[in-house]
């Protein structure tokens, strides 16, 4: 009551709604300039609005004479936007920039809060404002300048080109028949930004015209902002008790709902992910995490939720390991898809998840490379099986990221031992798929894990290699002789001796070096299925039998001579890499299983009818060995054997040519003039 007292009422001002110019009143704010300068003083050229969008473009005159205005900065813009030629479409006819343009954009979203306030002879006229725009400078006309200077950079190349490299090539054009448009991907379309951007550019401008301050159609104007009438019948809004007034004028902060973003397909929230059966919230869970307790599955699912059920369904979906359920391979690489690193189809994606699931089942630890050594996928595809499920460990390997779930063991015996009855059918599989080794079968003795990575020199684990490979010495002189003796019985022409086996001694350790694999170097020595060294004919599980060694033989040379019928040129990477992928379609106990070294490829290759093209890349190229080893097919048995060869010749000097000294020489040898099309074709 003091404050009230101490702040006397000085005098009270009646307020009208004027009512002439809702939904027309705009509040422009522009750029802040000096304090001499009004925009009164400005001259607008021309303005334009689009009025659903509430966008706005002024453009207005610059003052060319002010001594503040550099005139050669002026002149230099207008050349680089316009060059030297003037006409219409000229943006600075005066060779000078004496305009500027400003474009709006939206301030508030929300201006029912607003109005513009007139106050006159006492009276407080408002009027609700439609609009707030921000006007800030548009620099289109830099994008100008570039475009320009992009024409202008582009006819200089094509000065500078041959007349051959400046006719129009003849270029194949595919016809596509567009499928019907469902209702979702119709949405889709229609929220989409390019859909949103098309339509506002399809909105016209409407052209205004800008009036003076002074001018009289403003004064004319500007009486609209007072109320026209103040009889009590033109304003009964105002006609309120205080508390309803300052409702009215000032009414409470409500939070602007703006539409929910449309979520992608493979997202769900929990509200949503709950409105559907157990079993299909189970596998959309188990897709996202891929491993998962037991108990954090129930926690996830809600209280209220049947234990017995959510078993009975997660089996159909999941696989027990160490007490935990991984996501099924099935699952996540369905029927009918591949790999996006490789290419390889869902059913050997599968395989090897498979296989290292299993692996897992029987031991914490997973070396990366024995696993790539045994299903012969790229790196990339091992490297998503294993951060599937298991975290990678400095010169430790893969380790399964969840602890050994004994709660779950416990309790669940009867789903336990279920579970060790399907992978004893799944380890049945894997065995005659991959030819598994008792080392393969074995679980690996790990020691105890200390809390730290126990960090090895690489002096210590040649050392430790060289003792275990002497400690096996006489397993693999046993596994020697018990060979020997079958083929003895099968091939009694097949003599073997035991001075020609050759142990490679390098570091065979249980521990795994950081994870920095490449492609060429995989396998630990074997690369996309082919044995690294090149003066071995060795399989990788010891020598072929003759028999065998000619069936290899006939299903290696089918492979290479319809490989190069169908490409013509292929470096020795590609080679492999198209070897790896046919290897990965062939069915369990294929021959070609057996082990193919490089040499053993590039012999055949020659075999053939293929020669290498000595190609002369320089010397400072990127490319590995193997992409520089380019082979080629040298008769094809069709009417261009004789140009292919004459263009294998070419680039045997030269690993660039010039298309005109192309055509040249193949018209000089072969004694015919080829044609565009024909030469294209031979090039192709």
């Amino acid at each position: 009551m003091a404050n009230e007292e101490d702040d006397p009422i000085i005098q009270e001002i009646d307020v009208f709604l004027a009512r002439s110019l809702l939904e027309k009143l705009y509040l422009f704010q522009y750029p802040i300039r000096p304090a001499s300068m009004t925009y009164d003083d400005v001259t607008h050229l021309s303005a334009k609005i689009k009025p659903k969008q509430q966008k706005v473009e002024l453009e207005m005159a610059i003052d060319t004479l002010n001594p503040n205005y550099c005139r050669s900065k002026g002149e230099q813009i207008a050349l680089n936007v316009d060059g030297t030629c003037t006409d219409e479409t000229s943006t600075y006819s005066s060779k000078l920039m004496d305009k500027q343009t400003f474009c709006s954009s939206q301030a508030a979203s929300n201006v029912s809060r607003y109005a513009a306030a007139v106050y006159k002879k006492g009276e407080l006229h408002l009027t609700p404002l439609h609009g707030i725009l921000q006007l800030r400078p548009s620099f289109t006309y830099l994008d100008k300048a570039d475009a320009k200077h992009r024409e202008r950079e582009a006819a200089n190349e094509g000065g500078d080109s041959s007349q051959d490299e400046a006719e129009d090539d003849v270029k194949q054009i595919t016809v596509r028949f567009s499928r019907p448009e469902t209702e979702q991907a119709r949405q889709r379309r229609v929220q989409s930004y390019e859909f949103l951007q098309k339509r506002q550019a399809e909105e016209h401008w409407v052209h205004l015209h800008y009036y003076g301050l002074k001018d009289s159609r403003s004064e004319h104007e500007r009486q609209y902002l007072f109320s026209q009438g103040h009889g009590l019948a033109e304003n009964t809004e105002l006609i309120k008790s205080p508390s309803e007034y300052l409702m009215m004028l000032m009414p409470p902060s409500v939070e602007e709902e703006n539409e929910k973003p449309v979520a992608p397909s493979n997202v769900l929230s929990m509200a949503q992910l709950r409105t559907l059966p157990l079993a299909d919230q189970i596998k959309i869970l188990m897709k996202n995490v891929k491993v998962m307790p037991f108990a954090n599955l129930m926690s996830l699912l809600g209280s209220g939720t049947d234990s017995t059920a959510v078993l009975r369904c997660i089996q159909q979906v999941a696989m027990l390991v160490q007490g935990n359920w991984v996501v099924k391979s099935d699952v996540l690489y369905p029927k009918d898809t591949s790999s996006p690193h490789s290419g390889v189809p869902a059913e050997v994606l599968c395989r090897g998840r498979d296989f290292v699931m299993w692996k897992f089942t029987q031991d914490r630890w997973v070396v990366r490379k024995e696993v790539a050594a045994v299903t012969k996928l790229c790196p990339e595809d091992v490297k998503d099986f294993l951060e599937h499920m298991s975290v990678a460990r400095i010169n430790k390997g893969w380790e399964f990221m969840l602890p050994y779930d004994e709660d779950f063991v416990k309790k669940h015996p009867d789903i336990v031992q279920r579970q060790h009855m399907l992978w004893m059918g799944i380890q049945a599989k894997l065995e005659k798929v991959y030819n598994l080794l008792k080392e393969h079968l074995t679980p690996k003795k790990q020691e105890a894990q200390s809390a730290h990575p126990l960090l090895v020199s690489g002096e210590q684990r040649v050392n430790m290699a060289k003792a275990k490979v002497k400690q096996n010495y006489g397993q693999l002189e046993k596994a020697f002789q018990k060979q020997k003796a079958e083929m003895k019985s099968n091939d009694t022409s097949s003599k073997m001796d035991v001075s020609s086996i050759h142990i490679k001694e390098e570091p065979v350790s249980d521990e795994e070096p950081m994870d920095t694999l490449a492609y060429e170097s995989m396998n630990n020595g074997v690369v996309n299925g082919l044995h690294a060294e090149e003066d071995s004919m060795d399989s990788l599980n010891g020598h072929l039998p003759g028999g065998c060694i000619d069936r290899v033989a006939q299903e290696l040379k089918a492979f290479v001579s319809s490989t190069f019928k169908k490409q013509f040129v292929l470096t020795l990477s590609e080679l492999k890499r198209l070897f790896n992928l046919h290897l990965a379609s062939l069915p369990p106990g294929h021959t070609l299983f057996s082990g193919i070294s490089d040499k053993m490829l590039q012999d055949m290759v020659l075999d053939t009818g293929c020669k290498q093209i000595l190609v002369p890349f320089p010397p400072q190229t990127a490319a590995s060995p193997d992409e520089l080893k380019v082979y080629a097919l040298w008769e094809a048995g069709d009417t261009y054997d004789q140009h292919r060869q004459v263009l294998l010749e070419i680039f045997s000097k030269n690993y660039r040519v010039r298309r005109n000294v192309i055509q040249s020489q193949l018209s000089q040898e072969c004694g015919e003039d080829l044609n565009k099309q024909e030469v294209d074709r031979v090039l192709k």
